[in-house]
């Protein structure tokens, strides 16, 4: 059984005890975190997709650790302009740990509003007067012939 889960804006195909690196997340190491952003799910040849996510389907997951990935070295340059540039970047990332996938999860239950009764205010449509604009018109004067 596998799954194709949005985490932190990115798409990732992950299945039962299997761990993956994601761009950070601001949860604390240790922790069970739940994606609810569930695209696909295979079970065992039964195949359900979602439009676009999957409603009730959520992902379980546990933060193992806070590090950085491998620096990346940019270098930029321009030939016989005398022109470089060298820049480096380690990426932030959380390790996690798939602990289970859900295609039914308990749905979170909302507390159904009462409905009001609407009454209609009385009279109230009364139409207020409206100015009306007027136009001046310039009054051509005669040529003195």
């Amino acid at each position: 059984m596998y799954a194709i889960v949005e985490i932190a804006g990115q798409q990732f195909k992950v299945e039962q005890d299997q761990q993956i690196f994601v761009h950070r997340l601001e949860v604390k190491e240790g922790s069970k975190v739940d994606f609810e952003k569930v695209l696909l799910i295979d079970n065992s040849g039964k195949v359900n997709v979602g439009a676009p996510v999957i409603k009730g389907a959520k992902v379980t997951a546990k933060v193992l650790d806070h590090l950085k990935g491998d620096k990346v070295i940019v270098f930029k340059k321009k030939r016989r302009k005398g022109y470089q540039v060298k820049n480096g970047h380690r990426q932030y990332l959380t390790k996690l740990e798939i602990l289970k996938i859900d295609e039914k999860a308990a749905a979170k239950k909302v507390p159904a509003k009462k409905s009001e009764t609407k009454q209609k205010p009385k009279a109230a449509s009364k139409k207020s007067p409206v100015k009306k604009k007027t136009t001046t018109k310039k009054v051509a004067s005669k040529k003195a012939e």
